[in-house]
């Protein structure tokens, strides 16, 4: 067997059992909105819980989308303003007193970072703690981000799901923007490599030791929340959301799933953007390993990028195998794309975009070595280098 045939046949093998063998993750078919529940006899009080740090911009809308919810108890609203300096607090009280609901918002006035801690779990340590005081303690935190606007019966769905099936953590991938140029190229892309790396129909099974969640949307009950030892147990991930997957499926069932109901609002116009948001955690999902680093760069050259490059310039069998394998990761991704209401076309040009996301992984760690790791909004929170 030729070299060129040999790479041809690993790229294809690795397709094969991609779409075979890992838990259909490329349907993009684990959705909030078709996977229903009944609703309970009683319906739970619930509280979300919002860090923010400098969301002016966004606030307002989300606020709003919480307050409004088609909920049949008044849901409560704890925002942890994390010292930001573009009037975020005022933004938010504005929000709540324009639907007369000013007394289902708490507005706290975050304290200063403590070491060992990231600025967002920082926040939602003094936020959650705040929910243990309201009049009405609440069943569930909706640990949610300032920029996720939801649609009406959102949390209504979240807690029908989790009260029928006796769940610890209900989380959605919220629907991010994808409207520029580099969100269309993109973004879908990134929603289909972290259902890859986390396939959901694994992490919802109590039988299966995967476990994950989506950060923008997570509904947790608040007893098993404290039993797994509460934010403070993930307080230095960057991979927050994961990170507390994990934690709270040791304490019982979750579930994790695809939505069109909640919406991210923070806007990527840039490829750059996307790149910085991407590189702030990249690294810290390969353990901070150069080896890692080098065998995730030998894995997506073989996976992505060999197969349309044999397709065009190979040869014989190697050059079918290249095709065929190119036609196996337009199948794969043709789902995300129209989730996302993308032309066709752009399920053909994964390999290209996941040469971008091979580039911005090793951005990430390049950071990690400057010293510049885990930097978001000022705050350079990844583990040192020296530490690795």
């Amino acid at each position: 067997m030729t070299f060129e045939l040999a790479l041809s046949a690993a790229g294809l093998a690795a397709w094969v059992y991609l779409l075979a063998g890992r838990g259909g993750f490329w349907r993009a078919n684990i959705r909030d909105e078709t996977d229903l529940a009944p609703s309970p006899d009683t319906w739970p009080h619930v509280a979300a819980v919002i860090p923010a740090r400098n969301e002016a911009d966004v606030i307002g809308a989300s606020l709003t989308s919480l307050l409004t919810q088609d909920y049949p108890v008044p849901l409560a609203v704890i925002l942890t303003d994390d010292q930001s300096d573009d009037g975020t607090a005022e933004a938010a009280r504005s929000a709540a007193a324009a639907l007369d609901a000013s007394d289902r918002l708490t507005v706290l006035s975050g304290k200063p970072l403590p070491q060992g801690w990231t600025g967002k779990l920082w926040a939602q340590k003094q936020g959650t703690g705040q929910a243990k005081s309201l009049p009405e303690p609440p069943r569930y935190l909706l640990l949610t981000d300032a920029d996720i606007a939801y649609d009406k019966g959102v949390v209504r769905r979240l807690v029908a799901r989790a009260e029928a099936r006796g769940l610890v953590l209900t989380s959605l991938m919220v629907k991010l923007r994808c409207q520029s140029l580099a969100e269309r190229a993109l973004i879908p892309a990134f929603v289909f490599f972290f259902q890859m790396l986390y396939p959901f129909a694994w992490v919802n099974r109590r039988d299966n030791a995967m476990a994950a969640a989506a950060g923008g949307c997570m509904l947790v009950r608040a007893d098993a929340l404290e039993a797994a030892g509460g934010i403070e147990a993930i307080r230095s991930s960057l991979i927050d959301d994961c990170a507390l997957g994990r934690c709270m499926k040791r304490q019982g069932p979750v579930w994790l799933g695809l939505t069109g109901s909640a919406h991210s609002l923070r806007p990527y116009p840039s490829f750059a953007d996307i790149r910085r948001m991407v590189a702030r955690s990249a690294y810290d999902q390969l353990n901070y390993s150069p080896l890692l680093l080098a065998g995730t760069v030998i894995a997506m050259t073989l996976t992505y990028l060999m197969p349309p490059l044999l397709a065009i310039w190979g040869t014989g069998l190697a050059q079918a195998a290249g095709l065929l394998t190119w036609g196996l990761i337009t199948v794969a991704f043709y789902p995300m794309v129209r989730f996302y209401a993308l032309s066709p076309l752009w399920a053909a040009a994964l390999p290209l975009i996941a040469s971008c996301y091979m580039l911005f992984t090793l951005d990430s760690g390049l950071q990690h070595w400057r010293g510049k790791g885990g930097l978001w909004k000022g705050r350079v929170q990844a583990r040192r280098a020296e530490a690795s």
